[in-house]
């Protein structure tokens, strides 16, 4: 069993219910190997986690930045929040040292382990809101995420809607434009998940999944983009 009180004295953050910590670092893999272990998988936490981490983002950017318009705002959130800057957080917090994976998951090393652990941190906020408020969120995210890779984002126009950027580079470089077919949709109508997939002609280039097509679109061209190289 990991020791999370080493991850606790790493963030200073103390856990009132030590559970839930746990629990944010519990993949669903790992209960299938140990179905009767303490806690249930992270993925309610990080459903709720993905909507305290946008909200402090959005509240941070709103007050700190009065002059910008909307689109660039909300290029400014989708880009922190997007599951390579939460997967290298999590890394830089020495987020994978604690995960709970079967013994297939652990071998995993690539493209499957980075979605692992952006769902973690955004488990782990999901968490952390449930046994502390708002406020120590807030602390948490400004202080590991929006300072350290906002300025970044800005500076380097890494804030471009992935689709769009996905587009400009097919035109560019095949003259074809992308299109765009949901394969998929899962789970009830409250919680719905969606399966898109990318195309250039007939080629399918990469697949994304999201609560919204549009969301499952974004994740599909992100997709697109490191599957083809284009960043």
């Amino acid at each position: 069993m990991k020791d999370f009180s080493e991850i606790e004295r790493k963030l200073s953050i103390k856990f009132k219910n030590k559970n839930l910590l746990t629990q944010a670092f519990c993949h669903r893999s790992y209960l299938n190997e140990n179905p009767d272990f303490c806690v249930a998988d992270n993925e309610r936490l990080e459903f709720l986690g993905d909507a305290v981490l946008e909200l402090i983002t959005t509240e941070y950017i709103f007050k700190n930045y009065p002059e910008k318009p909307e689109g660039e705002m909300t290029g400014w959130r989708a880009a922190l929040v997007n599951s390579n800057i939460l997967s290298d957080v999590s890394k830089t917090l020495n987020f994978e040292e604690y995960l709970l994976l079967s013994q297939g998951e652990e071998k995993e090393k690539g493209r499957a382990r980075k979605y692992i652990l952006a769902d973690t941190f955004e488990a782990f906020v999901g968490a952390l809101y449930l046994d502390q408020g708002y406020e120590s969120c807030r602390h948490f995210i400004e202080k590991n995420l929006i300072k350290t890779r906002l300025p970044e984002i800005i500076e380097n126009k890494l804030y471009k809607d992935p689709k769009s950027l996905f587009q400009e580079k097919a035109q560019e470089i095949v003259a074809i434009t992308p299109t765009y077919k949901v394969l998929e949709e899962k789970g009830p109508d409250h919680m719905k998940r969606f399966v898109v997939g990318v195309y250039l002609g007939e080629e399918l280039i990469a697949e994304g999944l999201g609560a919204s097509k549009h969301e499952a679109e974004l994740k599909a061209a992100e997709e697109a983009l490191e599957a083809k190289d284009w960043h």
